[in-house]
């Protein structure tokens, strides 16, 4: 297969290395340095105590000189138009575009750029760091889930699966893709935008009793969302799965946690934005997620030193 990364940082070249053994793939990122670091050394993948080199291609921008099979977006969501826009002119009619990113609503913005039916949406459970310039850590293998917006199951699905499973990966297609979407979601907008807001790591949440609280209020807005899309989720499921991972990860920090503290844009829009946006559609009151976004937002303005 063509096959187009978009995004080069932990999981893009994760991803592009792997599905280079089999495939042509060209990472397209705007990382001028990591572009050429790629094209003369390759990546370097640290698995289960080993390194191995790989050798994708990598470009600022693709052309149109090689339509792409398969276009994989790994950006940050508010980066998505852009990105997108460096590699429209190697997306043709048959091109399909997937998204294994963060959070959920971003077939809005693959949208500008194929129609529904060559779009294809997921969560990964593969996880990475960046450990220097052209050289990723790996840190352990998940299911990569997928699906049609529509439910359809298309050859291109099979396609898929059979290209990254033998790349290393476990691909599992879902008819109703939108319901693995919104599991992962239920974390991510309580507990992770939660570490966030507070400034702290992942068990502070389940330990502390003000700050559960208000993570079982994100909880419970999220849910009534999800059920009024048709999904089904049991608040008290989710809570204890929530808290669950909370109490597990002592010292562990969330990405967006880590944005805030750098001083970086976050992905919140399309994390407790995606809940928000959806509910205004319908209909629901979400005013602890208007809050959620209201504050991050906010705390994205300051400088990484400001300080009380």
């Amino acid at each position: 297969m063509n096959i187009i990364v978009v995004g080069a940082g932990a999981m893009g070249s994760i991803y592009g290395a792997r599905l280079s053994q089999h495939n042509n793939v060209l990472l397209v990122d705007t990382n001028s340095s990591l572009v050429d670091r790629i094209n003369s050394c390759g990546i370097t993948l640290e698995e289960n105590g080993t390194e191995r080199i790989f050798h994708p291609s990598a470009a600022l921008k693709a052309d149109a000189t090689r339509e792409a099979d398969l276009v994989i977006l790994f950006t940050k969501a508010m980066y998505s138009t852009a990105a997108l826009s460096n590699v429209k002119q190697a997306i043709g009619n048959n091109t399909y575009l997937m998204t294994l990113q963060n959070g959920a609503g971003h077939e809005k913005i693959l949208s500008q750029f194929a129609d529904d039916r060559h779009i294809i949406i997921g969560t990964t459970e593969d996880n990475g760091a960046v450990l220097e310039m052209g050289k990723v850590h790996h840190g352990g293998n998940g299911k990569t889930n997928i699906g049609m917006l529509d439910g359809s199951h298309i050859p291109m699905l099979d396609l898929i699966k059979e290209t990254f499973d033998a790349s290393g990966f476990d691909v599992r297609i879902h008819k109703n893709i939108q319901s693995l979407v919104w599991d992962k979601l239920m974390t991510n907008t309580s507990l992770s935008v939660l570490t966030a807001i507070l400034q702290c790591d992942m068990s502070y949440v389940s330990e502390d009793e003000h700050a559960f609280s208000v993570c079982r209020k994100l909880i419970s807005e999220a849910v009534r969302v999800a059920n009024a899309m048709g999904l089904s989720f049991q608040e008290e499921n989710v809570a204890e799965k929530v808290r669950t991972t909370s109490a597990a990860n002592k010292g562990g920090y969330t990405s967006i946690m880590m944005d805030i503290k750098n001083g970086r844009k976050t992905e919140v829009d399309t994390i407790s934005g995606a809940v928000v946006s959806k509910a205004h559609e319908i209909g629901i009151p979400v005013p602890y997620h208007e809050m959620a976004v209201s504050l991050v937002h906010a705390l994205e303005g300051r400088k990484p030193d400001d300080h009380l």
